[in-house]
């Protein structure tokens, strides 16, 4: 049970670091995420030193610029201008290094291109499309799973039958085929919200199946039945009795549909069919890896998909501690 609390605290702080540091990725990026700078094509992660060429110790740390000296690492510096999301805008950045020095954590892309500051903004679509997939999702799946399970019947045959129809067809190429049809030239904010759209409906069955499932044994109990026989309406005893029941289903769906849902987005935008530029997303981040020669010669582009496994990662530490909780019937 301590080491299920510890995986739990690990995940939670993991996901909370990962959302604070996107929703501050303008504050926390030392670059505009567009800024293009050709003479820095495919440049490895900076190295950051505390000694320099000849033995000597600097109490701060530096990095070396392009004509051989070294550049200390300053805080709260001003540099591209941003908006903290999406309200006032301001220039100030965690930490930066004068020019001609140049510091690029996890390198740069074929064009020049941060890739941590691409990586922090990227965030805010990827999980952004997540989550709001998600919250589709778990609300089709509770609204109909609430239907089907209380009151049966012809309600209950006709809702899953349909999510029997929707976990038959594969899924992926079906939002493939669909996001294929759409208009390429829509803007980064429609697609994310189409690609949301598209994955949210998709993904209702599950959810709905489960807390079916909490409904019908949630309306055979005693109290239940007590409380109709004292004039309590469905909808009534829907939302005293039955619904509290589903919160520990629909707190671990969330926690296995939300790293999907950024999956899904990651895919697309991979295939060229999501997220593309001068926006960012993970996906897009990943799209240069369709040329061998980048993967051959730019170990570093491999590093967002890390980062993107070690979100879902955090997520899966939620849903097994909610499995083990019985949260899953």
């Amino acid at each position: 049970m301590k080491q299920l609390r510890s995986n739990q605290r690990l995940g939670t702080t993991g996901l909370i670091c990962l959302h604070v540091a996107v929703l501050g990725a303008g504050f926390l990026a030392p670059y505009d995420p567009a800024e293009q700078n050709r003479a820095f094509t495919l440049q490895p992660p900076t190295r950051i030193r505390f000694v320099d060429g000849q033995g000597q110790f600097h109490a701060l740390p530096f990095v070396m610029g392009v004509d051989g000296r070294a550049r200390s690492l300053r805080f709260f510096v001003a540099g591209a201008k941003y908006r903290w999301l999406g309200g006032p805008s301001s220039r100030i950045h965690l930490f930066g290094v004068d020019e001609p020095g140049h510091i690029f954590l996890l390198g740069t892309d074929e064009f020049g291109r941060d890739q941590f500051s691409r990586m922090l903004c990227g965030g805010q679509i990827s999980l952004l499309t997540g989550w709001l997939a998600a919250l589709l999702a778990l609300g089709l799946g509770l609204g109909l799973g609430l239907v089907a399970g209380f009151f049966g019947g012809w309600r209950d045959a006709l809702i899953m039958r349909g999510a029997e129809l929707f976990l038959a067809l594969p899924w992926l190429y079906l939002l493939l085929a669909i996001r294929a049809f759409l208009p390429l030239s829509l803007s980064p904010w429609t697609t994310t919200l189409a690609i949301a759209l598209l994955t949210g409906i998709i993904g209702w069955t599950r959810p709905a199946r489960l807390v079916r499932g909490v409904v019908m044994s949630a309306k055979e109990r005693d109290y239940v039945y007590a409380a109709r026989g004292f004039g309590a309406s469905s909808w009534h005893l829907i939302a005293r009795h039955c619904l509290p029941e589903t919160y520990g289903v629909l707190f671990t769906q969330m926690a296995l549909l939300v790293p999907q849902f950024i999956l899904a987005e990651v895919a697309l935008s991979f295939l060229g069919l999501g997220i593309g530029d001068p926006a960012v997303s993970w996906g897009t981040l990943l799209a240069p890896l369709r040329q061998l020669a980048i993967v051959a010669s730019a170990w570093w582009m491999l590093l967002p998909a890390l980062f993107v496994a070690a979100t879902a990662w955090c997520f899966s530490l939620l849903d097994n501690e909610g499995e083990r909780n019985g949260a899953v019937p």
